[in-house]
């Protein structure tokens, strides 16, 4: 955050900092965090408040996203034509593997979750549409990283800090391109607990008409049944089949020559 943000770039800061580690805010807690004023933190969670962009809790008095944030799901997913074609095979590759299938895009240097499917198990593992995480962490970030434009890949490793997001992650950078070259290999991704303690995950990359990496197609699995080898070679053999067919879908035709 630069020195002296104007009012708008504060809204922003404010509006930014709820997310799925802080989806509730109060006001004093809000300006510590964020080093702006009370009064002024205040003031503009009225203003959000007024336009619905916030609610207030009667109780506690701390703030949450408002339902006005409805409004632009349909709209954000719209912008990503493979939102419009996904959702069919990823509800086919849920009931086929029983497992949460997640559709992923690169954003910025971080992945950002933009479809769900949750699976209709009682144990089960769930992935929030709009959910981030950095792009060296997990099956989807690493999937989306690996088959990326070589330049942004070499850029995005150069001047990226590999923090731990759990034990596993991988935080050394030529551990992490060896793994990459991996991923492009055998053409699909793969993780254990490096972004989530307990979660399994398996990612397969969705091209478009010119062999550009478009999405990242992930089942995430609790680590019980991640560890069963049967149930993650099905996962896997369903999750590659799938990616093909939509990467099909989305006029990749390289991908006939393989199947």
């Amino acid at each position: 955050m630069k020195q002296n943000p104007t009012s708008i770039e504060k809204a922003i800061h404010v509006l930014l900092a709820f997310d799925q580690r802080h989806p509730n805010w109060g006001v004093r807690r809000l300006s510590e965090h964020l080093g702006f004023s009370a009064a002024t933190v205040q003031r503009i969670l009225k203003t959000f408040k007024d336009y619905h962009l916030v609610d207030q809790n009667p109780v506690t008095r701390q703030y949450r996203l408002g339902a006005a944030f409805y409004h632009f799901i349909q709209t954000l997913q719209q912008s990503y034509p493979i939102t419009r074609v996904a959702p069919e095979f990823m509800r086919h590759l849920s009931r086929k593997t029983g497992e949460t299938v997640h559709l992923n895009v690169i954003e910025g240097e971080n992945r950002v979750c933009i479809d769900s499917v949750e699976a209709n198990h009682p144990l089960k593992a769930s992935m929030t549409v709009g959910s981030r995480s950095p792009l060296y962490a997990g099956a989807s970030s690493k999937c989306l990283l690996a088959f990326s434009d070589p330049v942004f890949r070499e850029s995005y490793l150069e001047k990226t800090t590999l923090s731990p997001v759990t034990a596993n992650t991988i935080v050394e950078v030529e551990k992490l391109r060896v793994e990459l070259a991996r991923i492009r290999r055998n053409g699909y991704a793969e993780s254990l607990a490096e972004r989530n303690p307990g979660l399994g995950s398996l990612s397969a990359p969705i091209f478009n008409h010119q062999g550009s990496v478009l999405a990242a197609l992930s089942l995430a699995i609790p680590e019980i049944r991640y560890r069963d080898l049967s149930h993650r070679k099905l996962c896997l053999e369903e999750i590659l089949a799938t990616a093909r067919r939509i990467s099909r879908s989305m006029g990749f035709r390289k991908v006939e020559e393989d199947t």
